[in-house]
């Protein structure tokens, strides 16, 4: 008999994919179960300034396993709830600063421990909000976890970033210490909205930031829960404030004097804005630490296992339904065994279960949007179009089918080389096929796009996993992972730089790098 205190249950990350999780469903689907009953459809007010505020304009937000539910109604921040937000914050930010990196990180391992306690919670409430499946929603709260506990911990081993340096003269004291900015705005997409939320803010808000988030109109009700956490754990009244909304609010927040610096996820287009409006279109240049998707290519060398190979490449292409920024959605075949490969892989794309997320067997939910599924539909047909063969992607129907968008996943092969399809990041469960004979050829061929995120590759020749890791352009890469071909970074093990246009900086997320992003250098010479 399982154990089921969730105490003593297994932690799920992406690549555990083989441990024994009866225990962990047996009491995941009860969670559940009763977050369905309990927390849907509930006011969620924003957080500003130490008060819940019910201010701006409401609006539902629907499940989209089922959009005849509502996750709740949230309130739309329009300029006046931002600059109420922002005022705050910069009132708070002071006392914050001085507080020192002790109590910050003290704090942090506070709402690190609340969110453990809360885990099953918050990852049903992400599965019912994005479409996540169990195991992808469950790794995502141990993700957010992680990351808290992995970022208080460089602060705490780099002894807050402050060192002391050498000096021309014995009667001075030279150091080299770490500022905060000042006011971080982040700024949240739905797909992760639990890590990528808590990964940007807490960074923020143990370098001395206050903060000013902005999760998903899609994904305000894990924003308000992990919001509680970060609350509950002690910050003081205006460090922390949380403001709803779509465009609009964003842009307010993006447009408003008072911030200091911006933390973003999400599309290349909205990210390159932000970085030429905010980051050097004022009086001086600010920090916009953006990370903005990718295309992520996949190569499988002549020489590759199969099982593996199509293990990652489902994996990656298909989980939370191609909706993530490391998804790949392109995928190089040696010729010599593309047919085969394609084969395999199509048999095990149909055998995947679609459904409701809440299902222990299913896969893949639904997709999150209107918006997304008009994008598949049109880029399905597009592929025909181009004399392209379409393996799945069919619209399913009947039943829960008719109350979400749920497809099928589609594989094309035979699309022309220089297609969009090829290029354009899509964000949705759709792979296309290209073939090759000469790996550097290959790769020099996905290298030819904006991005630079992720990228995989399949090969049991050392040569040809050395040409890969010496000239692939992407800033996280991997081999031979049955577990993923181009996903399933974790924190302190992966870091996550996006190159190119899949990033705004040099330094990326999940490493020891990103973290001293959100402060800036000072000189202290002293004389004594």
């Amino acid at each position: 008999m399982n154990d089921l205190s969730p105490a003593a249950l297994p932690r799920v990350t992406y690549s555990n994919i083989k441990e024994d999780f009866s225990g962990v469903h047996a009491h995941f689907g009860g969670v559940i179960a009763d977050v369905r009953a309990r927390l849907l459809g509930q006011d969620r007010p924003n957080h500003i300034g130490g008060r819940d505020s019910l201010d701006g304009a409401p609006y539902e937000a629907p499940c989209p396993i089922d959009r005849r539910l509502s996750l709740g109604r949230f309130f739309a921040a329009g300029p006046a709830e931002v600059d109420a937000a922002v005022t705050a914050a910069r009132a708070a930010g002071p006392d914050w600063r001085k507080s020192g990196w002790q109590r910050r990180i003290g704090l942090a391992y506070k709402a690190a421990d609340l969110l453990e306690a809360r885990k099953f919670e918050v990852a049903a409430a992400c599965l019912l909000e994005v479409g996540k499946s169990r195991m992808e929603a469950l790794g995502e709260v141990e993700e957010a976890i992680d990351l808290i506990r992995f970022y208080a911990a460089e602060m705490e081993a780099n002894d807050g970033y402050g060192k002391p340096l050498a000096r021309a003269n014995p009667r001075e004291e030279t150091l080299d210490v770490m500022r905060p900015f000042g006011v971080f705005a982040v700024i949240a997409p739905f797909n992760f909205p639990v890590a990528l939320s808590l990964g940007m803010s807490i960074c923020a808000l143990i370098a001395g930031n206050s903060v000013v988030f902005k999760p998903s109109p899609m994904a305000g009700l894990t924003g308000r829960l992990l919001s509680d956490c970060l609350i509950e754990a002690g910050l003081p009244d205006g460090v922390f404030n949380l403001v709803c909304g779509g465009s609009e609010t964003g842009a307010a927040l993006v447009a408003h004097p008072g911030i200091d610096g911006i933390a973003f996820t999400g599309s290349h287009a909205v990210g390159m804005a932000i970085m030429r409006g905010f980051g050097v279109g004022g009086a001086h240049a600010k920090p916009v630490l953006a990370e903005m998707g990718g295309k992520n290519p996949t190569y499988v060398g002549a020489s590759a296992d199969l099982d593996t190979a199509v293990s990652g490449v489902l994996r990656s292409a298909f989980g939370l339904q191609g909706q993530k920024c490391s998804a790949s959605s392109v995928v190089f075949l040696h010729e010599a065994l593309a047919e085969d490969f394609v084969a395999r892989l199509a048999a095990a794309a149909e055998a995947l279960v679609v459904g409701d997320p809440a299902e222990r067997e299913t896969f893949m939910g639904p997709l999150i949007s209107e918006a997304t599924f008009d994008r598949f539909a049109k880029s399905i047909a597009a592929a025909s179009a181009a004399g392209a063969r379409v393996l799945g992607g069919q619209v399913l129907s009947g039943g829960l089918y008719d109350h979400g968008r749920y497809v099928r996943p589609a594989i094309i092969t035979g699309l022309p080389d220089d297609h969009a399809l090829h290029r354009d990041e899509l964000f949705m469960p759709f792979l296309t096929v290209k073939t090759f004979r000469d790996l550097g050829e290959a790769i020099a061929r996905g290298n030819a796009v904006p991005y630079g995120l992720t990228a995989g590759v399949y090969t049991n020749e050392p040569t040809e996993l050395e040409q890969f890791l010496d000239t692939a352009e992407a800033g996280v890469l991997y081999a031979n992972r049955a577990s993923g071909a181009t996903t399933g970074a974790w924190p302190g093990i992966q870091t996550f730089c996006g190159w190119k246009g899949s990033g705004t900086g040099s330094k990326g997320g999940l490493g020891s790098w990103y973290l001293p992003q959100f402060m800036r250098e000072q000189s202290h010479t002293i004389m004594r």
